[in-house]
C-alpha cells in the first residue's frame, strides 16, 4: 500500500516578468487502489502540478510538501522518483531520436528495478504490452516517438506504465488527441494497471479536460483546478456535472474572490 500525499503545495515559474506563482496552496491524498481524476480550463496548473510532482527543472517549488509513503519526494532526483515507485505520462511525449523502443524499455526497467530483467521472460512481456496497447511487435525497432501519430505515442507510454510497474501513475492529459478506439485501448491498460492482481495496490491520478475518458476509467475522486486551486471536489457524479455545466461557475467565483 502507497500513499502520495502533497501539502499546501505552492509553485512558480520564471517569466519575463518575473516569478509566477501557478499552484497556489494545493492538498491532494492519493492512496493505493484510487483513482483520482483531475480536472479544469486550460492555465488552471493541472499539468503543473503533474510535473513538479515528477521533478521538472522549469517549475520552482516555493513552499509545502510532497511525500511518497513518508519519502521526501522533493529532495530526490527525477530519477530517484521513478525507482520511489512514480510514474508520468506526459501530455506532449518527446522524441528520442536514435534510440529504440525496445532499448529505451529495457533502459529504463533496468534503471528502476535496479537490475536488468532476464532476457527471456522480457521479450515475452513487451510483446504482450505492446499487443495489448494495439501495437505491432516490430514497433519495438522503432525510434522512440520518432514519427509516431498522437495515438501510438500514448499507446507507448500505456505500455511503458505495464512493463515499469510503478506504485502510482500520473497521467497528464493521456487522453488527448485520441479517437475513440485509442482512447478505448488506453482507458483498458490504465484499468488493467489499477486493477492488477485484483488487490488495486496502485494509484492513478489522472488528468484530464474531458468526461469521455471518464466514461471507461471510473474515477474514485474528482478534483476540480481553477486558477491553481482546487475549487471543488466529489465523486464520480461530479464529473458528469461537469460535462453538462462546465467550469464556468468555479472560474467567476475564482475571479470575483
Amino acid at each position: 500500500m502507497s500513499t502520495l500525499e502533497i501539502k499546501d503545495l505552492h509553485v512558480s515559474v520564471d517569466t519575463e516578468d518575473g516569478p509566477k506563482e501557478i499552484l497556489r496552496g494545493v492538498t491532494l491524498t492519493i492512496r493505493s487502489g484510487e483513482v483520482h481524476a483531475i480536472m479544469g480550463p486550460n492555465g488552471s496548473g493541472k499539468s503543473t502540478l503533474a510535473y513538479s510532482v515528477a521533478g521538472h527543472p522549469k517549475y520552482d517549488i516555493t513552499s509545502g510538501s510532497v511525500t511518497l509513503d513518508g519519502q521526501d519526494v522533493l529532495e530526490m532526483t527525477v530519477d530517484e522518483r521513478a525507482r520511489a515507485g512514480l510514474f508520468l505520462a506526459m501530455q506532449y511525449p518527446v522524441e528520442v531520436p536514435g534510440v529504440s523502443v525496445a532499448n529505451f524499455l529495457r533502459t529504463a526497467k533496468t534503471a528502476v528495478d535496479g537490475e536488468a530483467p532476464k532476457l527471456r521472460t522480457w521479450v515475452k512481456d513487451v510483446n504482450t504490452a505492446m499487443e495489448q496497447a494495439g501495437l505491432d511487435p516490430s514497433f519495438s525497432q522503432r525510434n522512440v516517438n520518432e514519427g509516431f501519430s498522437g495515438g501510438e505515442k500514448k499507446r507507448h507510454e500505456i505500455a511503458q506504465l505495464e512493463l515499469l510497474d510503478p506504485r502510482v501513475a500520473v497521467l497528464d492529459e493521456t487522453d488527448s488527441g485520441l479517437d475513440i478506439d485509442a482512447l478505448k485501448v488506453v482507458a483498458e491498460g490504465v484499468n488493467r494497471f489499477s486493477e492488477a492482481g485484483g488487490n488495486r495496490d496502485k494509484a492513478v491520478l489522472l488528468i484530464t479536460h474531458y468526461t469521455r475518458i471518464l466514461r471507461y476509467i471510473k474515477p474514485d475522486f474528482v478534483h476540480v483546478f481553477v486558477a491553481g486551486r482546487i475549487a471543488d471536489e466529489g465523486g464520480p457524479e461530479l464529473a458528469d456535472q461537469l460535462e453538462a455545466e462546465g467550469y464556468d461557475k468555479y472560474v467567476k467565483a475564482a475571479v470575483g474572490g
